[in-house]
Formats: C-alpha cells, sequence, structure tokens
C-alpha cells in the first residue's frame, strides 16, 4: 500500500503543479462566482414619459361648459291663434340646458388659458378645472373661428404654467403626448408620434397648418395639449378625422407658434389682426404652367382683385402669375396665404410675378382683412 501511495504521489503533484500553471498563463479559465455578480440593471424610468407629464399636465384644465337652448315648438304653435292662447295663459317656451366638455392649458400667470373656439362656441358658462382639484368660472377674452382658438381667463393664485415648445424643429417620427379629458373621464394623457407636419386643404379651418399625431384625441380632449417628450408645448388638440365619432389614429393639433400669436393678438386687440392682399387666386393648372412656359406648377393664378385693394395699388393684375413672395416660393397658394395673413398690416413684401411669360418684381404694402 505504501508503494503505491508512493507511486501515485509523484504524478498527482506533477498535475496539480501543471493545473497552476495553466490557470495563471490563462485566468478566463477560472470558475466565476456568480453568487456577488452585478448584472447591468434597466428600469422602466429609462422609457418612461413621466417626467414630461408631470412638467405639463398640471397646466392642463378640463373645461366644462353648458348654453340654454330653447326648444322648438311644433309647427301649428305659429297659428296666431295659439299664440294668442300661449299668451293668455302665460305658457313659457320649454328650454332644455346644453352641456359639453372639453380641455384646455394655462399660458400665463395672470390666468389666460387657451382652448379651441368650438369648444366654447355660445356657452352661457364656462368652468375650468385644475389639475390640482381648483376650479373657477372663466371669462371668455375673444374667439376666433377662422383658427377655431379662443382665450379665457381665470381668476386664481399661483398657476401652473406650461413650457412652451418649438413646433419649427418637430420632425415626423418625434415622439408626442396628447393631453386632456376625453369623454369627460378625467385628464388623461396618450402617446404617439408625429405622422406629419403642415398639414392644410382639409376645410376645417380657413387658416390650417396641423401638426398631426397618430396619439390617441377623442371628443373632450379639444383645447388640451400635445407636448414633446421634455414636456414642452406643441400644438393644441384642435381635431380628429374619424368615421365612428373617436380616435382612428388621426389627430390634428395647431401648432404653438401660432396659437401663441393669435392668443397675443386677442388679448391686445380684442381680435386677430391678420394681413391681406385683397386677391383672389386658383394654383396654377399644367394648361397655365405650359402656356406660361413654366417648368413646373409652383404659385397661384390670380383670378380677381379687390377695387382698390393693396394688390389692386401695387400695379398686380388678373391673370398674373404669383410666383414668390419675400424669395419663397408659394406653392399652391397655402404658404403664401399663411405669410401674408402672419404679416402685420403696413408693412411691405416682394412680390414677384409672372405676367404675360416675364417676370416682374412689385413691392406692395400689405392691408388689413376685415373681421
Amino acid at each position: 500500500m505504501k508503494k503505491l501511495i508512493k507511486f501515485l504521489s509523484w504524478p498527482t503533484a506533477c498535475g496539480i503543479l501543471a493545473a497552476i500553471i495553466v490557470l495563471q498563463t490563462f485566468p478566463s479559465l477560472k470558475p466565476q462566482n456568480t453568487t456577488n455578480v452585478t448584472l447591468p440593471q434597466t428600469t422602466s424610468a429609462t422609457n418612461s414619459y413621466a417626467p414630461a407629464v408631470q412638467r405639463a399636465a398640471p397646466a392642463v384644465v378640463n373645461i366644462y361648459t353648458s348654453k340654454t337652448i330653447q326648444q322648438k315648438l311644433p309647427p301649428f304653435f305659429n297659428d296666431p291663434l295659439f299664440r294668442h292662447f300661449l299668451n293668455r295663459n302665460n305658457l313659457q317656451q320649454r328650454e332644455r340646458v346644453e352641456r359639453s366638455l372639453g380641455s384646455g392649458v394655462i399660458m400665463s400667470a395672470q390666468g389666460f388659458v387657451l382652448t379651441n373656439h368650438h369648444v366654447i362656441s355660445e356657452a352661457d358658462e364656462i368652468l375650468v378645472l385644475l389639475h390640482d382639484g381648483r376650479e373657477a368660472l372663466a371669462k371668455v377674452i375673444g374667439s376666433d373661428p377662422e383658427s377655431d382658438l379662443a382665450v379665457l381667463k381665470i381668476d386664481l393664485p399661483d398657476l401652473h404654467i406650461i413650457s412652451i415648445g418649438d413646433p419649427s424643429q418637430a420632425m415626423v417620427g418625434d415622439v408626442v403626448l396628447a393631453i386632456g379629458n376625453p369623454y369627460g373621464f378625467g385628464q388623461t394623457v396618450t402617446q404617439g408620434i408625429i405622422s406629419a407636419t403642415g398639414r392644410y386643404g382639409l376645410k376645417l379651418n380657413t387658416y390650417e397648418n396641423f401638426i398631426q399625431t397618430d396619439a390617441a384625441i377623442n371628443p373632450g380632449n379639444s383645447g388640451g395639449a400635445l407636448i414633446d417628450a421634455h414636456g414642452q408645448l406643441l400644438g393644441i388638440n384642435t381635431a380628429i378625422y374619424s368615421k365612428t365619432g373617436g380616435s382612428q389614429g388621426i389627430g390634428l393639433a395647431t401648432p404653438s407658434d401660432l396659437a401663441i400669436n393669435i392668443m397675443s393678438d386677442i388679448i391686445e386687440y380684442g381680435q386677430v389682426i391678420r394681413g391681406w392682399l385683397g386677391v383672389e387666386v386658383q394654383a396654377v393648372s399644367n394648361a397655365i404652367a405650359q402656356a406660361n412656359q413654366l417648368s413646373s406648377n409652383n404659385g397661384v393664378f390670380i383670378t380677381g382683385l379687390a377695387i382698390n385693394g393693396p394688390a389692386y395699388k401695387a400695379g398686380l393684375r388678373k391673370g398674373d402669375i404669383i410666383d414668390r413672395i419675400n424669395g419663397q416660393t408659394v406653392g399652391d397658394g397655402h404658404a403664401g396665404m399663411n405669410f401674408i395673413a402672419a404679416t402685420r398690416p403696413g408693412e411691405k413684401v416682394a412680390i414677384e410675378i409672372i405676367r404675360q411669360g416675364k417676370r416682374f418684381n412689385v413691392n406692395v404694402q400689405v392691408g388689413s382683412r376685415a373681421q
């Protein structure tokens, strides 16, 4: 037995020594102790928009309106005999109260709130409910049906004001959040992306330049906030395209920069001040483009002018094609119309026109569009 142990001890010692040499030479072969290994941690905060919501939500309000509507009497009640009977017996025409709801955004410490015109139109009473539970009756400062925007004012202290973003930097694919009061559920946040910018021609408003989003917007969201991933206001949720009345992935918001300009005018002047050229135009057709040897359909064809209007006084004539305004192409006219509307009356703009194949530059002093 002793001989066997003596015989095995030498090879065993050599094997242990060889193993030590190998492990020192190749440390990656050492067994890992997994009991104290710290694995990379992922937290939901990485993909959470909670900070953005916490920043913006207190500035978004719920709006409740009511108006009294007189119910129509049956046609035969218009007969003089029945009218005499009603008056003689002091019977009053029946009335009912119609209620609706929407949303709004607190824009200043003075209590100015932006919402949609259609939310508060013809309302007898407007109640604003804040995120913190406070409520106040609102006063209508002014309204602009052509952009579907309105300005309210509430008298409360310590208001949370929305942070303003830059819609001109918004890109298709950016994450956005819609905050509002859909169906009266109370303040609700939905998430999506910007689907398109500069949407127009939908015949919803006179002046259209919508941000399109697939964030769910439903009845009651109107007037609420469309914010970016940092909680900054990009737009006022205004409309949806839907065949069912609910969200189908096409929501439209008025850009915040446009909304703020309109709000400023309403507060200062009681109405929106828009520039005016006094022209009626149509998009340049293929036939018109070919007749004037144009390489594209850019521009608008003047079909009529207001007598003694700004364009008429500057020498523009029916049949002229407006190609550029202040060096910028006018496209099918939408961009040019919005540019002129945003120009203050009295300012001059450089208009490049095409008349019978020749180009001319004309300076026009912008007038004021009648309300």
